[in-house]
């Protein structure tokens, strides 16, 4: 999916999920869209709910029942175990990140799960150059070397490269300034597809410039987060005697479903091509 959305020039969404209502969400947008789209469970995500089986089992059967392609991804795993795990119930892709490690140390360490999991078929992403935000920590990151990054794939063999060019994780405000001079520079120099990582942060005319410039995957997680939690918030405060999780839930599953849609239709318009608005 992503590699197909590279060579064609346009992006792909991924968008993390937390709760069930997340994940029939995304899809549910990814089919108004009639969009291919990426769910992605984070290791957060995972202790949140005690393992990977059950969310993981969860998004596999909504991916399985969508009208559109879904493709369901481990996100920032920093443990081999689950990878492993991920692998094993069928995940089609994982993102490895030893971004934190001395860059020897992450090219050893990626370069062992890529050979295991391409193993198994199993796509890998991984990331250079760490991006801020982690643990709510918003510092700008140090940036990805072009350079580096054309080495580092070579050496691990991965499939696609998480960089660092401006975004932070976890951001509430949407004000991140990217350096699309650098997007451009990476794009040119590493072979596999580029990541954009917190890009929750990003206001749409920044996204489009993103992938104009060079970027693929793009990761979304917290603005979907805001938009599900303002819908909750509305709904309860309409009704002071509501007790019916469906309802209030269902509210943000809406929410979060017409939010996919609409930037997908930003995300997914081809380089060089004006985006919907």
């Amino acid at each position: 999916m992503v590699l197909s959305a590279a060579q064609a020039g346009r992006g792909v969404g991924a968008f993390n999920l937390i709760q069930l209502e997340h994940a029939e969400a995304v899809v549910a947008g990814a089919e108004s869209a009639g969009a291919p789209v990426i769910l992605q469970i984070s290791e957060n995500a995972v202790r949140y709910h005690g393992g990977l089986a059950a969310v993981g089992g969860a998004a596999l059967a909504v991916a399985r029942a969508a009208a559109v392609p879904v493709a369901v991804h481990l996100d920032h795993a920093t443990e081999r175990t689950a990878v492993a795990e991920a692998v094993r119930l069928g995940f089609g892709s994982v993102m490895f990140d030893a971004s934190v490690l001395p860059y020897e140390e992450n090219v050893r360490a990626t370069a062992e799960v890529v050979r295991q999991c391409h193993a198994s078929g199993v796509w890998v992403e991984a990331e250079l150059g760490e991006i801020g935000g982690k643990d709510g920590v918003h510092a700008p990151g140090a940036r990805t070397d072009p350079g580096e990054g054309a080495e580092f794939t070579a050496r691990t063999g991965v499939d696609a490269l998480a960089v660092a060019v401006g975004t932070s994780h976890a951001m509430l405000t949407r004000t991140a300034s990217l350096d699309l001079e650098l997007i451009a520079a990476l794009r040119a120099a590493v072979p596999v597809p580029l990541v954009l990582h917190g890009s929750s942060g990003a206001p749409d005319d920044v996204l489009a410039e993103a992938g104009a410039h060079g970027m693929t995957k793009i990761n979304i997680a917290t603005h979907l987060n805001k938009a599900f939690t303002a819908a909750v918030r509305a709904r309860l405060a309409a009704d002071a005697a509501l007790a019916d999780t469906r309802v209030y839930l269902g509210a943000g599953r809406e929410a979060v479903a017409r939010e996919v849609a609409r930037l997908l239709g930003i995300l997914t318009v081809p380089r060089g091509t004006a985006a919907a608005s």
